[in-house]
């Protein structure tokens, strides 16, 4: 098996600076393989089918035709599954191979080994299935609230309820004198990596088996192979080969499972490859979210009480519904402090495809309707919406709407400031505006808006999980450069975030040395926990400056043995250990014995506890994030078309250890909540994928992409290493409701759901769309030739 190693290069620079990553240049120049390039002797290929039906029931499965065709070394059903037939993060309730229902698009019937990638194809076309095709259910909110409607499971359609309840929400209404109401709408977003999901799976020969995939937590991939090929952990290795792009989408299984069941039956090297379509229909996607919010204030602009009912489509199975539709609640008033709270957040079960984790996790969602709501507000109350916001906005000593006390920095009203000070863009020159160089406007429809928002968001797991990280630590002497050494050994996933520079940023940080190693993932390691929830900086970096700190102590005790007559308290500088005086008492080099000196720690995250289960209640949250954007937009209210100007950010980081990192995912993470305002949306009709591919699936290019400036702050969370925040994903939460504040600024329309569409901003008679009328901010004046700038939040 060929593949990059990440001990290929070296990591250099120490906390604060931004170095190269050791992989970079490899990913540049196309030298570096994802696990789509992966090879092995003697390997053979693998296929799915899947089902065209939404719901059906399989009356006839034939795979003989298949089993006869030359160069086909094994068709699998459901019957070849070893052990549980069932996979899931939390749940296993996905089938490995269909039985004899299927309850979405796309699922597993059967899979296929053979000499190549066209015969497994014609060896998927040569088995004869019959369906007869069942009622599906495809409305989440029916599947939320109408007992008369078909169940995908016997034991109902709710995945789970998570109800907030907080001060005294009746008697706040009461007590309201201006109250605004608005139903919203989320589009269902695909994660759209541009690494399709590849795996290839080695058997040892002994009953055994390897898998070499893209993974965001392989030791989890690894507890759920061992359920399926009934075999004990060590019999069953994961090996992370390279990512080529995540944001949630690896966290369920894919390739995994149907490439180990063909190895071990065919004894060789089994490789599968997703193509596009199949990939849309193979991972999950973020939940399509239906939003039914109400603010109630006084007329002095006092914001009393918010009710709200969010219901989550996860499609036909669990994946990490459960989860998100936790976070929609948590999340759901928004970075504000508000007296009352009611609140229910649903996750349901449908028949249309599976969703599962993304970018954001159920706090982008909640984000466009909160964030709509109180500009809204705003609007009734003549405030202005920034000032609006950063009046209520949540501050250290704040609670939280589950009564959380905020006790590390919370600057909502800042970040806000601090966009709202930024520049703002020149008018457009020629080119520059809505249909760019086709030239398909001249303004005269063009009308500019600027809007803004504040988002915020758990970093690593809460809810009482016990969440942690394993990472090893080899200091040992460079022999080619007569100078000490070390080697990171971590299973954390690096999936493009830059998890392999900052880990050795924080060696050389720690110890001091020149040189830095990365080794290949794989659940030979201690576990490490997934790559999401913005956490492997946090948890891994922990863990990494642990051993550390064992690893100098390590040293210091060789050294006083080496200089008995050490004064004082011990450290290292420049590749030495000196004492209180400054004296220099021998190289690190020198006193590593000739196969180093290891160290291994685990870290664990402060304690959180469950929500109460009545009232919604409880210290859930590890560390809160937060984000605030502004975004310009230009809208030719003719054409329907919109283009983002500008989204500029600001975002408290704790402390950024790689400041050009830090940066890039703040950006990154915008543009990606960009795409969902504006562009990205899988559509689904009959419970069926209408636009499984980059043709029809749109995302953000170079030439959508915005002016992007960043306003970064570091307030130290002293409850974290270092100070630090979860970087990644409070971007995304704040950039897609502040592109839609700009677009109502500029249009005056409502814009209740994303992505927006052209008739949702072409001018006609006002269609309110389940909102009051007279909460709708009156549109731009067109200019000619000029975009008049409207600053309406």
């Amino acid at each position: 098996m060929t593949g990059w190693s990440d001990n290929t290069s070296a990591v250099t620079g120490r906390l604060g600076d931004s170095p190269l990553r050791p992989d970079g240049a490899a990913k540049v120049t196309g030298a570096f393989p994802y696990a789509s390039d992966l090879r092995a002797d003697g390997m053979l290929w693998g296929a799915t089918l899947r089902s065209p039906h939404p719901h059906a029931r399989i009356t006839r499965l034939d795979t003989a035709a298949a089993r006869a065709l030359p160069g086909v070394y094994a068709v699998l059903t459901r019957a070849d599954v070893p052990g549980l037939n069932r996979h899931g993060l939390e749940h296993p309730d996905q089938p490995v191979l269909a039985e004899d229902i299927v309850r979405c698009e796309g699922e597993p019937i059967a899979i296929v080994a053979a000499a190549d990638p066209a015969l497994a194809r014609r060896a998927l076309s040569a088995i004869e299935i019959d369906y007869t095709p069942l009622e599906p259910l495809l409305d989440p909110w029916r599947a939320a609230f109408d007992p008369a409607a078909p169940r995908v499971w016997p034991a109902g359609n709710i995945v789970r309820h998570v109800p907030i309840r907080r001060g005294d929400p009746a008697a706040a209404r009461a007590r309201a004198e201006v109250v605004v109401r608005g139903d919203y709408e989320v589009g269902m977003q695909d994660q759209a990596f541009l690494g399709p999901e590849a795996g290839l799976a080695i058997p040892d020969g002994a009953g055994g088996v390897t898998l070499h995939v893209a993974s965001q937590w392989i030791h989890l991939d690894r507890r759920q192979l061992c359920r399926i090929l009934a075999l004990p952990a060590d019999r069953v290795r994961v090996a992370l080969a390279g990512v080529g792009g995540a944001f949630g989408g690896r966290e369920d299984l894919s390739v995994h499972a149907h490439a180990c069941l063909l190895a071990l039956r065919t004894g060789r090297p089994v490789k599968m490859v997703y193509d596009r379509e199949e990939s849309f229909h193979a991972h999950v996607h973020r939940h399509p979210a239906r939003l039914r919010y109400e603010h109630g204030a006084l007329r002095d602009g006092t914001l009393l009480y918010v009710r709200a009912q969010v219901v989550l489509d996860g499609g036909a199975y669990t994946s990490c519904s459960p989860e998100v539709a936790f976070n929609a609640a948590v999340f759901g008033a928004g970075p504000y402090d508000v007296p009352a709270v009611h609140l229910d957040a649903y996750a349901v079960y449908t028949h249309n495809p599976v969703c599962g984790a993304m970018r954001g996790f159920g706090a982008v969602q909640v984000a466009v309707a909160y964030e709509a709501q109180m500009d809204r507000l705003a609007a009734r109350l003549g405030a202005d919406p920034v000032t609006f916001r950063q009046r209520h906005a949540l501050r250290r000593g704040s609670h939280s709407a589950t009564g959380q006390l905020i006790d590390a920095p919370a600057p909502v009203a800042e970040l806000l400031q601090r966009v709202r000070d930024l520049p703002l863009p020149s008018a457009p020159g020629p080119g520059e505006l809505p249909g760019g160089a086709l030239g398909s406007t001249r303004g005269e429809g063009v009308r500019r808006g600027v809007g803004y928002a504040v988002g915020f968001k758990n970093v690593a797991f809460g809810e009482g999980a016990d969440d942690y990280s394993i990472a090893r630590i080899r200091l040992h002497r460079n022999d080619l450069h007569a100078a000490p050494e070390a080697t990171v050994y971590t299973a954390a996933a690096e999936v493009g975030q830059g998890l392999v520079t900052v880990l050795g940023q924080i060696v050389r940080a720690e110890l001091g040395v020149g040189r830095v190693r990365l080794a290949p993932a794989d659940t030979d390691l201690g576990e490490a926990g997934s790559t999401s929830a913005s956490r492997q900086t946090y948890m891994t970096g922990g863990a990494v400056r642990a051993a550390c700190d064992t690893l100098r102590e390590s040293l210091f005790e060789l050294a006083r043995r080496h200089a008995p007559t050490a004064r004082g308290e011990l450290r290292l500088r420049d590749g030495a250990v000196v004492d209180a005086t400054g004296r220099t008492l021998v190289s690190v080099a020198e006193l590593l014995p000739g196969n180093g000196i290891e160290a291994e720690a685990e870290y664990h995250h402060r304690r959180t506890g469950p929500l109460d289960p009545v009232t919604g209640q409880g210290d859930v949250t590890v560390q809160f994030a937060f984000c605030a954007h502004r975004a310009v937009v230009d809208v030719d209210t003719e054409l329907g078309i919109v283009k983002v100007v500008a989204l500029d950010a600001a975002q408290d980081v704790g402390r950024a250890l790689n400041p050009d990192a830090v940066t890039g995912q703040i950006q990154g993470g915008a543009l990606q909540g960009m795409g969902l305002a504006v562009m990205e949306e899988l559509i689904v009709e009959n419970g069926k994928l209408r636009n499984p591919s980059f043709t029809d699936y749109l995302i953000p290019t170079a030439l959508d992409a915005p002016s992007m400036r960043v306003e970064v702050l570091e307030l130290a969370d002293p409850h974290a290493p270092y100070g630090l925040r979860g970087v990644g994903e409070p971007p995304t939460v704040s950039a897609t409701p502040a592109v839609a504040a700009a677009v109502r600024a500029a249009t005056g329309r409502p814009v209740t759901r994303v992505p927006i569409r052209p008739d949702d901003v072409i001018e006609f008679e006002t269609r309110c769309a389940g909102i009051e009328a007279d909460a709708v901010p009156a549109p731009g004046r067109a200019v000619p030739q000029r975009v008049e700038q409207h600053d309406r939040g």
